[in-house]
């Protein structure tokens, strides 16, 4: 049985840090300045031969609640409420300042075991703040280094002490691994700033599990949630808006992007998000493109579709100019969807398991070749310097995406325009709309190359 920890403290306190620390790896957006974490983001986390799912928060401050500051407060009020256990780091460096007390106040209202972990104390300067944070009243503070990996092993003492009955569960490394079958969907959700996205994946949960608001580029941590749909298991990313590269100044927003970018490398199922007001912008189409040179299954999400003075073929004309300004996806789904009001949503979903189903689609060898000698026979390769190039037979290496082989004579003659003749081909005999298709040629060994001409 797994059990779940929240992280929480004041800004800049190192909660990210540890947060890494713990999951094993650079997961969440670490920077020097204050108010970074915005959203409460959730890893699978190991110490010693605990296994938990552990929250990273955003800081807590004094805010009103209708303030961007005010709402990432909620977030952190809703980590605890929903949390076994509490980390509460305080700065040994900094020593305690007054917000530390006010917010120690909203732990002990919670009723949750919290472990106090003064964090920053490695060398003589952390050392007297930690000391100092005994007078909060959680007892002796576990001194450590997130950064540094230092007091890992103490922190591990004191979570087995707050947590006894959880952590006996949970020395076996809790639950066994999924199968493969019962493995959730990937689904990366991207888009522009603006385009919502927060607000989408909201609305499929069903509660206000992340930060939204009027601002752009709210967003910065990509954060994964659970969600389960007529009995299928998803795992959806919310990502940081996405602007052109030349556009971004700021340190963070690098780092938010390409946090966007690994999130889709990782995904089996894309839902670009575009604002119907504003579809097909420069960037949208770059997005896209990027999705389909990562190989990644494709949906497209036309949001905020509940303002726009639609008539009644106004999807299907957008279809049309979907597959006009992305020919390489030819057939992608698109869909009309309102994060707001709900619209579209159980499509959406439809559409993002039918393009899972297409991604991982293998083809019969057999239909395979009946089709590419058809397909050749109609409409032979062009002759290349007076020569004839040889098609010989197709195969399909693998799914996800779809990729396939032609062993061939000469294979760099081949022109790219004969290829994606064949790609389109492929397309639609084989019902593979909107996802990226593979097609390598490959020259087959010739049997008479090792052996000497005869004089």
């Amino acid at each position: 049985m797994s059990f779940t920890v929240a992280i929480i403290g004041r800004p800049n306190v190192g909660k990210s840090t540890l947060f890494n620390r713990l999951v094993g790896r650079r997961l969440a957006i670490v920077d020097d300045m204050p108010g970074v974490t915005r959203d409460r983001r959730a890893g699978e986390a190991r110490l010693g031969d605990l296994a938990f799912t552990v929250f990273d928060t955003p800081g807590l401050e004094e805010a009103s609640a209708a303030s961007l500051a005010g709402r990432m407060v909620e977030q952190t009020k809703a980590a605890i409420a929903d949390a076994d256990a509490v980390f509460f780091l305080v700065d040994a460096r900094a020593g305690l300042l007054p917000a530390d007390r006010i917010f120690a106040d909203l732990i002990r209202k919670s009723g949750k075991p919290a472990v106090l972990v003064a964090n920053k104390s490695e060398g003589k300067a952390g050392a007297s703040g930690a000391l100092e944070a005994y007078a909060l009243g959680f007892g002796e503070p576990v001194a450590v280094s997130a950064e540094h990996g230092e007091g890992m092993s103490d922190l591990y003492d004191a979570l087995r002490a707050a947590l006894p009955e959880h952590t006996a569960a949970a020395e076996d490394g809790g639950e066994d691994e999924e199968s493969d079958e019962a493995r959730p969907i990937r689904v990366a959700v991207v888009g522009r700033p603006n385009a919502g996205k927060s607000t989408l994946v909201n609305r499929l949960l069903g509660e206000e599990r992340l930060l939204t608001g009027p601002e752009a580029g709210i967003t910065r941590d990509s954060i994964a949630v659970d969600l389960e749909w007529h009995g299928r298991k998803f795992k959806f990313h919310d990502t940081a808006g996405m602007r052109r590269k030349s556009r971004i100044d700021e340190k963070l927003e690098k780092l938010s992007v390409a946090d966007a970018l690994n999130a889709i490398r990782f995904a089996d199922v894309v839902v670009l998000l575009m604002d119907c007001a504003q579809d097909f912008e420069e960037q949208d189409l770059r997005i896209a493109d990027l999705v389909e040179r990562e190989g990644r299954a494709l949906v497209i999400g036309m949001n905020k579709w509940d303002l726009k003075e639609s008539g009644r073929h106004a999807i299907d004309k957008l279809r049309t100019e979907t597959d006009h300004w992305l020919p390489q996806v030819k057939g992608v789904p698109v869909i009309a969807v309102s994060g707001l009001t709900g619209e579209g949503l159980d499509r959406l979903m439809q559409a993002v398991i039918d393009a899972h189903t297409v991604w991982n689609k293998r083809v019969p060898t057999a239909a395979l070749n009946r089709w590419f000698e058809d397909a050749t026979s109609a409409n032979p390769p062009p002759a290349v310097s007076g020569r004839r190039l040889r098609l010989n037979y197709i195969t399909q290496a693998k799914a996800r995406p779809p990729s396939f082989i032609v062993f061939c004579t000469r294979a760099d003659a081949v022109p790219d325009s004969y290829t994606r003749y064949l790609v389109n081909g492929l397309r639609e005999t084989f019902d593979l709309p909107g996802t990226p298709i593979r097609l390598t040629l490959r020259e087959k060994a010739n049997p008479y190359a090792s052996k000497k001409r005869k004089t």
